[in-house]
């Protein structure tokens, strides 16, 4: 039996480039609510925000939803 640790680095997971599946299951468990990897994707692809190896920034997505948010106000 495998035990899973508390700190999602120790778990393989980077936020500076994860997938949008590892995504969705980290924003789901953070947020509390269901979050698909399709919702991911289309924020990904409409912010330009994935990288060619299919990974994205946790950190550059978050700003863009902040941004988006803002009404893209600085």
């Amino acid at each position: 039996m495998t035990t899973k640790t508390a700190n999602p680095a120790q778990d393989g997971l980077r936020i500076t480039a994860i997938s949008t599946a590892d995504a969705a299951r980290v924003l789901s468990a953070a947020s509390g609510r269901r979050v698909t990897e399709e919702q991911v994707r289309e924020v990904a692809d409409r912010g330009g925000l994935l990288r060619a190896d299919g990974t994205l920034s946790l950190l550059d997505y978050t700003a863009y939803l902040v941004e988006e948010m803002a009404g893209g106000s600085d």
